[in-house]
């Protein structure tokens, strides 16, 4: 798990067949964006405007995110 101001950056354990993703949570709301071309797959609750900042950091980090990604679940 990765921490970036409020935001909770994570991994299921058990969603090992799915591309490469990312799940983030603030409080009650939580979205999911793919890695290998940084995209929205899912959100509940955040705005439009606090989406664009996730998917910032989530390009901004994407490197770092998909080594982490390969190294728990392998290639």
């Amino acid at each position: 798990m990765l921490k970036f101001g409020p935001y909770r950056f994570y991994f299921y354990s058990h969603e090992t067949t799915e591309p490469p993703h990312i799940h983030i949570d603030r409080d009650s709301q939580s979205c999911k964006f793919w890695l290998d071309v940084v995209a929205l797959a899912r959100n509940l609750g955040f705005s439009p405007k606090e989406l664009r900042q996730i998917e910032s950091m989530v390009m901004e980090n994407k490197e770092k995110l998909l080594e982490a990604w390969y190294e728990y679940f392998g290639r």
